[in-house]
């Protein structure tokens, strides 16, 4: 079972049908124990769930966080009772019978609440005595009439009959507590040990058991003999008790008995003989037996009939000690051998070794050794007489309604046996309202023990013998009448039992039939008042099918509530809730088809009816065509986000949109769906189905020679049916790890594109991007990877070379790395490897970003230049992909064309230079681009760190501007400030870059040396600049040195960081200069009109004066930077020159006029 991060709380259910988990972020999980599956989930509580408990009979949760308690339904998840306001609650605990729960708070200390109603049946008060720990603070007694409260160094015995409490100090007072109970002892853990408690005389028992860390928390086993300790650090220690305390701590105490905790459930289950091999096993393994194991065997032997055997332990258990069990074993012994009077004076010697309040409890087994001794009269005489005794009496009022209640149960019992049922259903009753609810009473089960007598369901045994009676004698309708009160009143516990669930079937059928049969008789002879009685009487056999339908279901007895369901259809089949009842059952059962032909049915006979209150129903409900009517558009416009080709991982057939719709409503996905909406529609469930449904896992690889393609796929028709070929091989343990993972769909860039069609191919490259981001997750597959894995063989992997698979390393939520044998790497098998904080860190110094880029990346996150240089290391087998791997992460909106080849990267920087403006893709050295000089040829030249200036900033720059304000007049500055400012953003068309800069002449220049190869090194005076050395293979023109000029592009960097327009009183612009910049034989330059300010920089405000700006941006010109170097063609546009290395220049000097600052867009080839 895999929860969140953080389970804060579990519980498991006594049946052992159900976990429950209590998780960060509110959410409750219910899980199936046995399957491990997740049966429901619900978020109530914010920001975490404290504590969760599941009630004793399994159907009932508790669950507390937020300052809230809430109560639900465990099999259902509807919430029973109003939110239960308790600030901070931090652990809560239902009582054994289930009708309380008590909770703990930082805030309140405790309260106890009422389960049925919610009431507060006790608050401590504001004592502040509770703390925010780990661990439970609260237990119960065995019988629920103690609660048992740990704080720091005490635990508080709080009486809820009397309202009273006591308290006692434990062994460590500085540390925070949990307990466990047994009923008999108590387990209190606080800092790093454990002491033992008696939970009547609240003295410490056994030894303290110390740890080498401090505890968590602690658990006993269901019969006390083990103790589990949950240390910090996640270790967990199991300790056997039996080794600490006397054994008398592990024998369940009943009155005038004790036994073993195995040995009792043994008895309890009438199992006389396993009961007698445990008891002589305690014998023979004990050095001296104790009296009450002797005694208890003998009553066994008893009960098998074995006398002699019975007598010889009963004679030595009389010797080691005599007791009251003694000589009631000795009774049962002599009466059946046949010595009744024998038995009825030994018996009274019983009562010279109890103590004083046992003595009630022995005159009623008296009276049961005068019933089975034949004299059925004066047995039930002496028990009315003390049942009188226990109503008259004013003795301790919680003792006297136990032994009111077991009297009048023991003489139902008896009445029982005599047949008199009416007189058993009266004292039941009785008995039932002279004590709460709770489990059988405890002289109860010593009376069951010792004799063999049950008494759980007196009432419904004496009901359904009277049923039975009246059937009988035809009275059938009375007999309908007592069924039905068996229903309605009946304990749950009672009426979930199988024997009491066959009879109600078997003999609502029988009731049915007759009544059928007799109305239908009644009918013919015209009596139409009997008709109507008798019809009358099976429709309310047809509401108890289906009563008893629903109660099925609600344990998930699923084709029991079916067939109870089909009979009602039966009994009432123009009535809608048989049907109801049906599909209920059909739907829990998962059989969909027909829980929607069922709740079809319903639809029909409510449309059909005649019954104006029963055609109004059809307003409450929605047909199955309008929930797949909902559904449709849901599915269209997922999968029109999913990929258009993927593979089902269990037919390994291709399936595009059109085959995996019908795959899903072919599913039990989609009839379940449709099938558990029959009141209103929840589209939101709606989408989570679906997109559950259709989640696709993606595949990413390295190509390995042939692989499988779309056609090759096709041909056989099943990946499953491809030849057992290495890459065939590494497409079917894809599809298998998908399946694993809980996934329907697999992805494959191999056989899930049909190449061969340009559209297809087209719309998956500008697609993929997408479909990695909406993965259910991308499997990496390491085929270089050896098994076992070491870290940094992942980043050694020939996988982090290859162009693709940059944006699946960034962009999935989810990614698993595996290797060459498909298992996950460095053995890792966390849900999600980018939460693995070894693995990011390692691919994180590989590509040197933040890991936290690699685990939630956006296009946004990285700049341009960033994401170039991740691009710059990796390659791809066709050229094209170089470029088309990367216009998910550039969010570009090129086209694919696989005929453009080399020219696919000019493409791709074409358009990021377009739609952004940013110049810093020209900031390379190396080999120039036939798509335009500007750009490179290979993205690799971006792995290298391009020059940045220095940083002028502060008292720098206040000194650069002082230095400025001596030479450059305020007019000059801002002329040359607006110039600037008002350059626009580079742009593309048809090839060409349109690029703002500041040009620099070259006024001479020199070929000094053959650098390397062809290479050769020029050097050149520049104006504005001085002498700038460089490298480049190209043949410059000695003569023509005005040909050449120097650029600076980083106009964003000149601006400076407000890159704004400030406005003075000098506008001046450079109109009259010559129109276009022309070197002619002079090398005078000329100047482009310069374009107005936009409104939005106009309508700007200066946070300083314009003066100090226009130095400040001038300041930043005498900066070294990062200079292009072109060449003027024949019709005026130009060419970049490729150099070796970047050509870095001083920046302006110290001589600066408005004359020698030529700002410019210049086009470039």
């Amino acid at each position: 079972m895999q929860g969140s991060n953080r389970i804060w709380s579990v519980v498991v259910s006594k049946d052992g049908r159900w976990t429950v988990s209590g998780e960060k972020g509110g959410k409750v999980v219910i899980w199936n124990a046995a399957t491990h599956e997740k049966v429901l989930e619900f978020r109530e509580h914010e920001p975490n769930v404290r504590a969760v408990d599941i009630s004793s009979d399994s159907t009932k949760l508790a669950v507390a966080g937020g300052g809230i308690i809430k109560i639900f339904s465990i099999t259902s998840g509807t919430r029973l009772l109003p939110p239960l306001p308790h600030n901070w609650a931090i652990s809560l605990k239902f009582s054994p019978d289930g009708s309380r729960f008590a909770t703990t708070s930082p805030d309140s200390d405790f309260r106890i609440y009422s389960t049925y109603n919610g009431d507060i049946l006790f608050d401590s008060g504001p004592t502040r005595s509770i703390d925010d720990q780990v661990g439970t603070p609260l237990a119960w007694s065995s019988d629920g009439q103690q609660l048992f409260v740990a704080t720091k160094g005490k635990i508080t015995s709080f009486n809820v009959s009397h309202l009273s409490y006591s308290e006692w100090s434990i062994h460590e007072t500085q540390s925070l507590a949990s307990i466990a109970s047994s009923g008999r002892f108590i387990a209190c853990s606080a800092g790093t040990s454990v002491s033992l408690w008696d939970c009547v005389s609240h003295k410490q028992i056994g030894t303290i058991m110390t740890h080498n860390a401090n505890l968590n928390c602690i658990a006993l086993s269901p019969t006390g003999g083990y103790l589990a300790c949950g240390l910090k650090g996640g270790k967990i220690t199991i300790h056997s008790l039996r080794e600490v305390l006397p054994p008398e701590y592990f024998y369940r105490r009943l009155p005038l008995v004790q036994v073993r905790d195995e040995a009792l459930e043994s008895w309890i289950q009438d199992d006389p003989t396993n009961t007698e091999l445990l008891l002589s096993a305690e014998i023979t393994s004990a050095s001296s037996p104790s009296h009450y194991v002797l005694a208890n065997r003998a009553l066994i032997r008893a009960r098998l009939k074995h006398w002699t055997l019975a007598a010889e332990d009963v004679k030595e258990s009389l010797r080691v000690q005599p007791s009251p069990i003694g000589y009631i074993a000795m009774a049962i012994v002599l009466l059946g051998q046949g010595d009744r009077d024998g038995a009825l004076c030994t018996f009274d010697r019983a009562f010279h070794d109890c103590e004083l309040h046992d003595v009630r409890l022995l005159l009623l087994l008296k009276s049961f050794l005068v019933f089975e001794s034949g004299n059925q009269e004066e047995a039930i005489e002496r028990v009315e007489y003390l049942t009188t005794r226990a109503n008259k009496d004013d003795d301790e009022a919680t003792y006297l309604y136990s032994q009111a209640r077991t009297s009048h149960n023991v003489l139902g019992a008896m009445y029982m046996k005599q047949g008199n049922y009416a007189r058993v259903i009266q004292l039941s009753e009785r008995a039932k309202s002279l004590a709460p609810k709770q489990e059988q009473s405890l002289p109860l089960k010593t009376i069951s023990l010792i004799f063999g007598w049950s008494f759980s369901g007196l009432d419904v045994i004496a009901q359904q013998c009277l049923s039975e009676t009246l059937y009988a004698e035809g009275r059938t309708r009375e007999a309908v009448e007592i069924l039905l009160n068996i229903i309605k009143t009946s304990d749950k516990e009672i009426l979930g039992r199988k024997e009491t669930v066959d009879w109600i079937a078997d003999f609502t059928k029988k009731c049915a039939t007759t009544l059928e049969h007799v109305g239908d008789e009644a009918f013919r002879s015209v009596k139409h008042d009997d008709t109507i009685t008798q019809y009358t009487t099976a429709l309310s056999l047809c509401r108890l099918f289906i009563m008893q339908s629903r109660a099925r279901a609600e344990k998930g007895l699923w084709e029991h509530a079916l067939q109870d369901a089909n009979e009602a259809v039966k009994a009432g089949p123009s009535y809608p809730w048989g049907h109801e009842a049906k599909y209920v059952a059909l739907h829990g059962a998962k059989r969909y088809d027909a829980a929607i032909d069922a709740f079809k049915s319903m639809l029909h006979v409510i449309e059909e009816s005649h019954n104006p209150a029963i055609k109004q129903l059809r307003k409450n409900y929605i047909s199955p065509s309008e929930t797949i009517k909902a559904i449709d558009p849901i599915v269209r416009g997922t999968l029109e986000s999913c990929p258009l080709v993927v593979v089902d991982v269990t037919t390994g057939y291709l399936c595009d949109s059109t085959a995996r719709t019908r795959v899903f409503k072919d599913s039990s996905t989609f009839k379940g769906l449709v099938s558990s909406m029959t009141r209103e529609l929840d589209n939101e469930r709606i989408r989570q189905v679906v997109a559950s449904f259709f989640g696709y896992v993606m595949l990413s690889h390295v190509w390995q020679g042939n692989e499988p393609l779309f056609q090759d796929v096709n041909a056989v028709k099943s990946v499953w049916n491809l030849p057992g070929t290495p890459q065939n091989e590494k497409l079917r343990n894809f599809c298998n790890e998908t399946r694993r993972l809980g996934h329907n769909w697999a992805w494959s860039d191999t056989c899930c594109i049909d190449k061969a069609t340009s559209s297809v191919l087209n719309q998956s490259v500008t697609s993929m991007y997408r479909w990695y981001a909406d993965s259910a997750a991308t499997l990496v597959y390491l085929a270089d990877v050896a098994h076992p894995s070491k870290p940094g063989d992942l980043t050694r992997s020939h996988w982090m070379a290859r162009a693709w698979t940059l944006q699946e390393l960034l962009v999935p939520q989810v990614v698993l790395f595996y290797d060459s044998e498909w298992k996950p790497y460095l053995g890792n098998t966390s849900p999600n490897h980018k939460e693995s904080p070894e693995i990011m860190q390692e691919l994180a110094d590989a590509i040197k970003i933040p890991h936290g880029n690699i685990v939630t990346f956006l296009p946004d996150d990285l700049g341009v230049r960033e994401k170039l240089r991740l691009a710059s290391t990796r390659n791809a087998t066709v050229k094209e992909d170089v470029a088309y791997s990367l216009i998910g992460i550039f969010k570009s909106d090129i086209r694919p064309q696989y005929v453009e080849g080399a020219d696919a990267l000019g493409h791709l920087l074409e358009e990021i230079v377009a739609r952004s403006g940013e110049v810093t893709v020209l900031a390379w050295s190396g080999e120039s681009s036939s798509y335009n000089s500007c750009l490179p040829a290979s993205l690799s030249v971006y792995n290298q760190i391009p020059y940045n200036p220095p940083s002028l900033e502060g008292e720098e720059m206040e000194t650069c501007i002082t230095e400025l304000r001596g030479k450059l007049a305020q007019q000059d500055a801002l002329s040359i400030y607006n110039r600037i400012s008002f350059l626009p953003a580079a742009r593309f068309a048809t090839r060409r870059l349109h690029l703002p800069c500041i040009v620099f002449s070259v006024r001479r220049l020199v070929m000094h040396d053959l650098h390397r190869g062809n290479e050769k090194l020029y050097r050149a005076k520049v104006s504005g600049l001085g002498k700038v050395e460089f490298t480049t293979a190209d043949e410059l023109p000695l003569d023509k040195p005005q040909k050449l000029v120097f650029v600076h592009p980083w106009i964003r960097y000149i601006r400076g960081p407000s890159d704004g327009v400030a406005w003075g009183d000098d506008l001046e612009s450079d109109t009259d200069s010559d129109s276009d910049l022309d070197l002619d034989s002079s090398g005078e330059v000329g100047w482009d009109e310069v374009a107005p300010p936009s409104p939005s920089r106009a309508g700007s405000t200066p946070q300083i004066d314009d003066y100090t700006r226009a130095l400040q941006t001038i300041a930043r010109l005498r900066q070294p930077f990062n200079a292009l170097l072109l060449i003027q063609l024949p019709n005026g546009e130009y060419k970049r020159v490729a150099a070796e290395n970047e050509i870095v220049v001083s920046g302006l000097g110290t001589d600066i006029t408005s004359k020698n600052i030529w700002a410019k867009v210049l086009e470039v080839l």
